[in-house]
């Protein structure tokens, strides 16, 4: 584990130094540390501009609505796939399926982003089965409405396949009696399926499910850079969009890191709270 372990600390640890310029007026090229006069401390200045500022509360309702549909939408879809899988009888068509769920993972955002830009413009094969049955061709690249739920059909797709592979796992490990058992006393594939299995991989579940809420405002910034524009900004523009333009592109640092920071923060209360109440109400908790 030592690579592992060394790993960590260089890329994630040791970095982290690099907060304090969310307490300065920083430029590159001054120090990070200092209490002289080429260091300019501000204390929570830039806090409390983002906190005061236009766009607020547009980035905090963005970020956590399009965080929540997949959530809500994308947490028990690797679960059914698993269960679904799982009962199977066929393992030649298990493994295709398995491998053919898997492949979305692999391809970058980039070219997932290309493919679906494609797919919804106004010539696109979105719009050209609209016209077939009739309707009119929608306008998906500038109509704010529809991009949570592109975004969040588009993300399910990209990940279902590769988050059922601890589903998977953890079936794998169930002792096949069990199943014996049940069946000599009647039960049929769903009751084992809700008697057995379900309560088997009911750890991971809960694992899972305490992780997915400390990512409430992890938004998945990269693939929205990738397919958003201004026409949707209302409904499109999250927090790690905003400060990929104000923090970078605009340079400035201290303020983007004062917003990563207050963000890894409330992302760190939210799973404390995920897993008190989950220690405190069922037998699985991460410590």
């Amino acid at each position: 584990m030592l690579p592992v372990l060394l790993h960590i600390f260089i890329f994630c640890y040791i970095p982290m130094y690099g907060v304090v310029i969310a307490f300065q007026d920083y430029y590159p090229g001054k120090p990070f540390l200092s209490f002289h006069e080429s260091v300019h401390w501000v204390g929570l200045k830039h806090f409390i501009d983002f906190f005061n500022g236009p766009y607020f509360s547009r980035l905090m309702r963005n970020t956590f609505m399009l965080s929540f549909y997949f959530f809500t939408f994308g947490f028990w879809v690797p679960i059914l796939f698993a269960l679904l899988l799982n009962e199977l009888k066929s393992g030649r068509f298990r493994k295709y399926v398995q491998t053919a769920s898997y492949l979305p993972h692999f391809i970058s955002n980039v070219v997932v982003a290309g493919m679906l830009l494609s797919f919804i413009n106004m010539d696109g094969i979105i719009n050209a089965g609209i016209k077939l049955f009739g309707g009119t061709p929608i306008s998906f690249t500038t109509e704010p409405g529809y991009f949570p739920a592109i975004y969040t059909i588009t993300s399910i797709w990209k990940s279902f396949g590769w988050s059922s592979i601890l589903y998977l796992s953890a079936m794998a490990s169930i002792d096949p009696h069990l199943y014996e058992a049940a069946k000599m006393d009647g039960a049929n594939r769903f009751k084992q399926m809700v008697h057995i299995t379900l309560p088997s991989i009911r750890p991971t579940i809960f694992i899972l499910l305490i992780f997915a809420i400390g990512n409430l405002l992890s938004a998945n910034s990269e693939f929205i850079l990738l397919i958003y524009n201004p026409a949707l900004f209302e409904t499109a523009d999250v927090i790690g969009t905003y400060l990929y333009r104000d923090g970078l592109l605009s340079g400035n640092f201290s303020s983007g890191t004062a917003i990563g920071l207050l963000i890894s923060i409330i992302n760190f209360t939210l799973l404390y709270v995920a897993n008190t109440l989950s220690r405190k109400y069922s037998d699985y908790a991460l410590w």
